[in-house]
């Protein structure tokens, strides 16, 4: 069977993760091909990650607004890859994947991550997505939380929805960097005093919640000193959290890297992990952060209390408030029993709930559904001379 996953992404991150783990997790009679959008260049970290693993991968060269072409373009795609079923992740994959997923005869999934919001652009965009969902041949959700969503709010038959769970890349996370807790403490300046670091890393934009973590940070760094705060990733609030930081007195002890490419090596370097979203679908920092064995503190937004067991693996707070958050953080920096008890428990979690050997015999399961013997091809497909 041959499955195309369609996307538009722009960088190598956490759902893109998930795309590449899937298809290393499936079995050799399942052939992966990879698709994006061009998004101006951006696509090519994805390709070529995946590339690097020996998928095939395209980028379309045509894009809203010009949506015949682009359909016309994934349909050529889609019959030279002899595509079985198109796995759709996004609004602009969900819209135009269908539709070209119709034209070649074969069954189209979208899979439903989250909507952020992020801006109004975005928000329009979401909402096309949310009154589109309804009408693609299946639906997985990446967790229970976002299939309530879908369920509720775009009217998806329960019949037509299936909740596969995000994975947690426990591979990433084996072998320890000896240099990475002095690689984060270097963020910090020699004479600051930091010798713990609460880690937080995401998309810089209102539905992470990452104004509420540097209203916390001001009483974690007062009632610990010895504690600094990373946050790593970019965005377009970037400028008003540096404000807001600078506002608080805290630009020594709440800094802002950017984006990293090292995060798997950083991220189990960290004495906590934070996650203040308003909303989630399931997210990988959760599971990444538990698969090394470092406790959360996180709301309990969407999927998030399916990944973080609260008072075992970590913490769950309410969204929008920053004190609990900030005695949460405390009372694990404090506690140095308590942060290896949750730490402990982390990767057992992610080894028997969120492994992408699970993730891939539920796509299995759902594709044996979704498409009949008779639509399955074993023919090779047509040679492909596509720009990338």
């Amino acid at each position: 069977m041959r499955l195309v996953h369609l996307t538009s992404s722009t960088f190598f991150g956490g759902p893109e993760r998930q795309m590449l783990g899937l298809a290393r997790a499936m079995p050799d009679h399942i052939r992966t091909t990879f698709f994006s959008f061009h998004e101006g260049g951006r696509h090519a970290a994805f390709l070529n990650e995946v590339r690097s693993h020996g998928f095939p991968a395209f980028a379309l060269t045509t894009d809203f607004p010009r949506i015949i072409s682009a359909i016309r373009e994934l349909v050529s795609l889609l019959r030279a890859t002899v595509c079985d079923v198109l796995i759709c992740h996004g609004y602009k994959a969900h819209i135009l994947g269908r539709i070209a997923a119709r034209c070649v005869g074969i069954p189209a999934v979208a899979v439903s991550r989250g909507w952020t919001g992020e801006s109004q652009r975005v928000k329009i965009y979401e909402w096309l997505d949310r009154r589109h969902l309804r009408f693609m041949d299946h639906v997985v959700c990446v967790s229970d939380g976002q299939a309530a969503k879908v369920t509720r709010w775009c009217g998806v038959s329960p019949s037509r929805l299936t909740v596969i769970r995000n994975s947690a890349r426990l591979s990433a996370f084996e072998n320890r960097d000896p240099t990475a807790h002095h690689r984060l403490l270097s963020f910090f300046q020699p004479d600051s005093g930091v010798s713990q670091v609460v880690l937080a890393a995401g998309r810089l934009s209102p539905e992470k919640g990452f104004g509420v973590l540097v209203e916390a940070a001001a009483s974690i760094c007062r009632e610990s000193p010895q504690a600094g705060v990373v946050l790593f990733g970019e965005g377009v609030l970037r400028p008003d959290l540096e404000r807001r930081i600078a506002g608080l007195g805290l630009t020594q002890r709440f800094l802002m890297p950017g984006f990293r490419t090292d995060l798997d090596t950083l991220i189990g370097a960290a004495d906590v992990v934070v996650l203040p979203s308003f909303t989630e679908g399931l997210p990988n920092v959760a599971l990444e952060a538990s698969a090394a064995g470092v406790p959360v503190v996180a709301t309990a937004v969407g999927g998030t209390p399916e990944a973080i067991a609260d008072g075992e693996s970590g913490f769950l707070v309410p969204p929008g408030q920053p004190e609990p958050i900030a005695a949460r953080v405390g009372e694990l920096l404090r506690n140095a029993d308590l942060r290896a008890r949750f730490g402990a428990v982390g990767p057992e979690r992610m080894r028997t709930r969120f492994t992408f050997e699970a993730q891939a015999a539920a796509y299995l399961q759902l594709l044996d559904r979704i498409v009949t013997p008779r639509e399955q091809t074993t023919a090779p497909p047509s040679k492909l001379t596509v720009p990338s």
